[in-house]
């Protein structure tokens, strides 16, 4: 009997002190504390090895063969065009699309007029070797984006889409060695 009565006190107060972990305890108690650190002989952890010179800076250069979207070229060129001729507005160097980069032959960036109208008028404004073309172009006015799958190194693939499923067209143009020329219009 007397084993009965230990066994029993045991059992209550295990069911005391689990009761005591309530919902209204803080949470200071049941947050486990910071991990232990433990150390390591200073053998088995190796230095850090920082590269200097050509290499560390090479790296740290954005690669100019990327596409990149916030070139300067891209800002200085679209501040050089004519105004808009429907909105007589200049042109905000911001890309709609685009994929400028100074490794292609031909490469596109799309902006729009710098106006506040529903529909504003867009062009593309296309780059040889990252440089600009400023003439020889054909009309490049009214596309809104650009078809990467077919666009290459020195074709660049524009898109027409009107919101209308289907009746997206895409045309391309072509660095040709001398100029832009006008290669296709599919529509899709």
């Amino acid at each position: 009997m007397k084993r009965a009565v230990v066994i029993g006190s045991c059992v209550g107060s295990i069911a005391i002190l689990a009761a005591g972990c309530g919902s209204s305890d803080s949470t200071v108690s049941k947050t486990p504390g910071p991990p232990v650190a433990t150390s390591v002989p200073a053998a088995a952890s190796p230095s850090p090895v920082i590269p200097s010179g050509p290499a560390a800076t090479a790296s740290a250069e954005a690669d100019p063969c990327e596409v990149d979207l916030a070139a300067p070229a891209i800002a200085e060129a679209v501040a050089g065009l004519p105004r808009d001729p429907r909105s007589n507005q200049g042109w905000n160097p911001e890309p709609l699309a685009g994929n400028y980069n100074e490794c292609a032959q031909l490469s596109v960036v799309i902006v729009k007029a710098n106006t506040n109208a529903q529909n504003p008028n867009t062009r593309a404004v296309m780059f040889h070797l990252g440089k600009f073309i400023p003439s020889g172009v054909p009309d490049t006015f009214g596309f809104n984006g650009i078809d990467d799958s077919s666009s290459t190194g020195d074709t660049v693939a524009l898109r027409y889409s009107n919101g209308v499923p289907g009746l997206d067209s895409v045309v391309k143009f072509r660095w040709n060695g001398n100029g832009v020329e006008l290669i296709g219009n599919t529509p899709n």
